[in-house]
C-alpha cells in the first residue's frame, strides 16, 4: 500500500516536470533569454562629474541595469541598490574617483547588499535632491544610468553676479560718470551719457557659454584636444578681460567640466538679464583640410548653406550625448523659446557677430566672410542677441595647435572682447533697471 503510494507520488513528480519542460520549450525565443539578460549587466565604467551646480554619477553598461533608490537622513545619505552586478572592476573603482572636494558627496560605500543585489552608498554632505534616469546607447556610449546630485538651494547665476558687481565697486573706480570711454587697441571711442543715466545704469552683460563639457567632450582633434576643454578655456581669458573694463561684467553658463543641457544655458543668461550671450566652440568637420573661424546667428528660415545646416544639427545633439533627463524638461521655457519672434533679436545679432567677426578675422583666417544663420538650440533667447563662436577648426591639425596653445587662446579672446566692445559703443544696450 505504502509502496504504491510512493510510486504513485514518483509518477507525479515526474509527470510534473514533463509538464514544465514542455511549457518552458513552447515559450517564444525573446522571453528564454530574460533571466540571462537580467544577470548580465556589467559596470563598463563608472564616472563621476562635480560641481557646484550639481554631481553626476553616471554607470555605464552593455545592458540596461536595474535599480532602486532611496534617499535617507540623519545623517543624510543616498542608497542606490543595482540589480545583477557585480561589486568590483569598474565599480569598485568609484570609491577612488571621488574627489575629497566634491561639493555634495562626503564619501562612497560599495558592498554586496544580498544575493544578486549590490548596494551603493553616498554619504552627504549636504541635503540634497537626487534625480535618477537611465540613457539609450548614443555615439560612442552603451547603457547608462544617470545620477544627478542637486542642492536643495542651488547656486543663483544673479546672485553671483550681484555678489561680483560689489567686490567690483569695492574695487577700481568706475569711468567717469559725465562720460564713459570704451577703449579698443589704440582707439577712444567716446559715448557720451547724462550723471543720472551713468549713475542709473547697471553694467553691460555678456552671458558667456563654453560649449559642452561633461560627458560630452565635443569634437576632438588627432592630438587628443577635446572641445570642450578649448571652449572653457578661451572663455575663462575672455571673462578676465570683460570683467576688467568699466561697466561691464560676465557670467560663464559652465566655470568647470560638466554638463549643462542646452536650455538651461540660454535660461543662465535670461536670468541674469543677459545683453549678450555668447557660446563659444570649435569647429570639425569630417577632413583636416578645413579651416578658419566663423560666427553664427539663429536664422527663423532655414540655414544659409549646407555646412551650417550639418554644424546645427550637430551641435543641437549635445543634449543627446551629454545626457538630459527627458521627463525634467521645462515646457514653459520651450513653449516660450519656440513662439516668440525673434526677428529684432537675429537683426542685433547679425550686428554684433560682423564685429566680431571682423576681430577675429585679424589673428586668423576666416572659413566664410560673412556672418552665417542656422538652427542652433542654443542661440533661441528671444529676448538676447546671441552668437556661435567657432574659433577653428579642432580637426584641422595646424589650427588644433593653435587652439591647444595659450597664446592663440589669448589671442582669440582679445579678438572677440574687441568686437564686442565695438559693437556696444555704437549700439548701446538696452536701458534696464538695475541689477538687485
Amino acid at each position: 500500500m505504502s509502496g504504491r503510494v510512493r510510486l504513485g507520488s514518483a509518477v507525479t513528480r515526474i509527470s510534473l516536470q514533463r509538464r514544465r519542460v514542455c511549457q518552458w520549450l513552447l515559450l517564444p525565443a525573446g522571453q528564454l533569454l530574460l533571466p540571462a539578460l537580467s544577470s548580465a549587466a556589467t559596470v563598463a565604467s563608472a564616472r563621476i562629474w562635480p560641481a557646484q551646480e550639481y554631481t553626476r554619477l553616471i554607470l555605464e553598461s552593455a545592458s540596461p541595469i536595474a535599480h532602486q533608490m532611496m534617499l535617507l537622513k540623519d545623517p543624510q545619505r543616498l542608497v542606490l541598490d543595482l540589480e545583477g552586478v557585480e561589486p568590483d572592476g569598474e565599480l569598485a573603482q568609484l570609491v577612488q574617483r571621488l574627489r575629497p572636494n566634491d561639493p555634495h558627496i562626503q564619501s562612497i560605500r560599495l558592498s554586496r547588499f544580498r544575493p544578486g543585489i549590490v548596494r551603493l552608498v553616498l554619504d552627504l554632505k549636504d541635503e540634497v535632491q537626487p534625480q535618477i534616469f537611465a540613457l539609450t546607447p548614443v555615439g560612442e556610449y552603451g547603457h547608462r544610468l544617470v545620477l544627478d546630485i542637486y542642492p536643495v538651494t542651488p547656486p543663483d547665476p544673479l546672485m553671483a553676479l550681484l555678489e561680483g558687481e560689489s567686490k567690483g565697486r569695492s574695487g577700481a573706480p568706475e569711468a567717469s560718470a559725465d562720460k564713459a570711454v570704451t577703449r579698443d587697441s589704440d582707439k577712444t571711442v567716446p559715448r557720451d551719457r547724462s550723471k543720472a543715466a551713468s549713475a542709473s545704469r547697471r553694467p553691460i552683460i555678456i552671458a558667456l557659454d563654453p560649449g559642452h563639457g561633461g560627458e560630452d567632450p565635443g569634437a576632438v582633434g588627432r592630438r587628443g584636444t577635446r572641445e570642450k576643454d578649448v571652449t572653457l578655456a578661451i572663455a575663462r581669458k575672455i571673462r578676465a578681460l570683460i570683467d576688467r573694463e568699466p561697466g561691464m561684467r560676465t557670467m560663464l553658463t559652465r566655470d568647470d567640466d560638466y554638463f549643462v543641457p542646452l536650455n538651461v544655458r540660454v535660461a543662465k543668461a535670461r536670468r541674469v538679464r543677459a545683453d549678450l550671450f555668447v557660446s563659444i566652440h570649435a569647429d570639425a568637420f569630417t577632413t583636416p583640410h578645413a579651416r578658419g573661424s566663423s560666427v553664427f546667428a539663429l536664422s527663423e528660415h532655414g540655414a544659409t548653406s549646407s555646412a551650417a545646416r550639418w554644424l546645427a544639427q550637430r551641435e543641437n545633439e549635445a543634449d543627446l550625448i551629454g545626457g538630459v533627463n527627458l521627463d525634467n524638461r521645462d515646457p514653459i521655457l520651450a513653449k516660450t523659446l519656440l513662439d516668440l519672434s525673434q526677428t529684432a533679436q537675429i537683426n542685433d545679432s547679425l550686428r554684433v557677430g560682423r564685429s566680431v567677426l571682423d576681430g577675429i578675422g585679424a589673428i586668423n583666417p576666416l572659413h566664410k566672410g560673412s556672418v552665417e544663420q542656422a538652427g542652433f538650440a542654443v542661440l533661441k533667447a528671444p529676448d538676447i542677441p546671441s552668437i556661435l563662436i567657432e574659433t577653428a577648426f579642432i580637426s584641422n591639425p595646424d589650427e588644433e595647435l593653435k587652439l591647444r596653445s595659450d597664446l592663440h587662446q589669448q589671442k582669440f579672446a582679445t579678438s572677440i572682447v574687441g568686437g564686442i566692445k565695438r559693437y556696444f559703443a555704437q549700439n548701446p544696450a538696452l536701458a534696464r533697471a538695475k541689477l538687485s
